[in-house]
């Protein structure tokens, strides 16, 4: 009987704790709170960085994003400062990342892009007056006035150029580079066109440019930039560590996939309808909530509670 009265007191003494709500869990540590995003300011990058820092957002965390070349970026996330980067292109991107895959100071975490393009291109009227291929370009220095067109300095696929012409490569060793931003580029496809005056430049896709202007992809550059136009996949990189202290963020960054249509059309809201990234951003998840669907799927917010229904109550108003 003494035994049976000290059980129940027990119980009477436990029971509050019974009978009080369950609380939350943060599913990833205060210390990951904050997570900080690198963007090299290229458009595809700028809107997949953007949805990516929305949907964060609407889980609870808070977001930094930071303007920097490639190189910088992976300097950045070597030295703790950078947690993740969506945007390295291979194979054009392998010589900048080598060294701190080597070094095991940043690690892929999956291919968020399959299916793009980047290699030389020009404007259609320029292809149909015989420039079909890499080793046209010299021939025709004069009307392209020993000039390719390129994107920011430290960028991939300026290296690349600028190996072709460093190595004299398909007579190009007296052309000159043009490094400029990808908008400042494009400003001069777009007066070259209007025009029809010469030009090759760096051409890629996802990308609005595809549709905008009538291009051609040229052939040849497969020790460059890779078999099939620079056939390229798109990664996401991650600090040394950084799925392991994070898991929540890091789950989110193995669910993260995007697709060329869905690219194009983010990226021609920013370039046609100019608007912001991060609206842009918005309005097309609003408009295709079941894109989170697979993005949040094991995904929590950040106090541990459902990430899917929460995301979509905030991104879908």
């Amino acid at each position: 009987m003494h035994k049976i009265k000290s059980l129940l007191a027990a119980i009477s003494l436990c029971s509050p704790l019974l009978a009080a709500p369950m609380v939350a869990q943060a599913a990833d540590p205060q210390s990951c709170e904050t997570v900080r995003l690198s963007n090299v300011g290229w458009t595809d990058i700028s809107v997949t960085t953007a949805s990516t820092a929305a949907v964060l957002e609407a889980l609870g965390y808070k977001t930094t994003t930071t303007l920097l070349a490639a190189s910088v970026t992976f300097k950045s996330m070597q030295d703790g400062k950078i947690d993740f980067f969506l945007g390295n292109w291979m194979p054009s991107g392998v010589d900048v990342i080598a060294p701190y895959l080597k070094a095991g100071t940043v690690s892929t975490v999956r291919v968020n892009l399959q299916g793009a393009k980047y290699t030389l291109a020009v404007p259609d009227y320029v292809y149909d007056a015989g420039v079909h291929s890499f080793a046209d370009i010299a021939k025709h220095k004069k009307e392209f006035r020993g000039e390719i067109y390129g994107i920011q300095p430290g960028g991939g696929g300026n290296k690349l150029i600028q190996g072709l012409i460093d190595g004299n490569k398909f007579d190009l060793g007296s052309f000159k580079m043009v490094q400029s931003s990808e908008a400042g580029m494009l400003s001069q496809v777009d007066r070259a066109t209007k025009r029809k005056e010469w030009i090759v430049f760096l051409g890629w896709e996802p990308h609005p440019m595809n549709t905008h202007y009538k291009m051609k992809y040229l052939e040849g550059g497969d020790d460059s930039f890779g078999p099939n136009y620079g056939g390229a996949t798109v990664e996401t990189i991650e600090r040394k560590g950084y799925s392991a202290s994070c898991p929540n963020v890091g789950k989110l960054l193995t669910n993260l996939e995007f697709s060329l249509p869905m690219e194009n059309e983010l990226m021609d809201k920013v370039l046609t309808d100019k608007k912001s990234p991060e609206v842009a951003a918005r309005e097309w998840i609003k408009a295709n909530p079941q894109i989170l669907d697979k993005w949040l799927a094991g995904v929590t917010t950040l106090d541990g509670k459902p990430g899917l229904d929460v995301a979509k109550a905030v991104l879908t108003q």
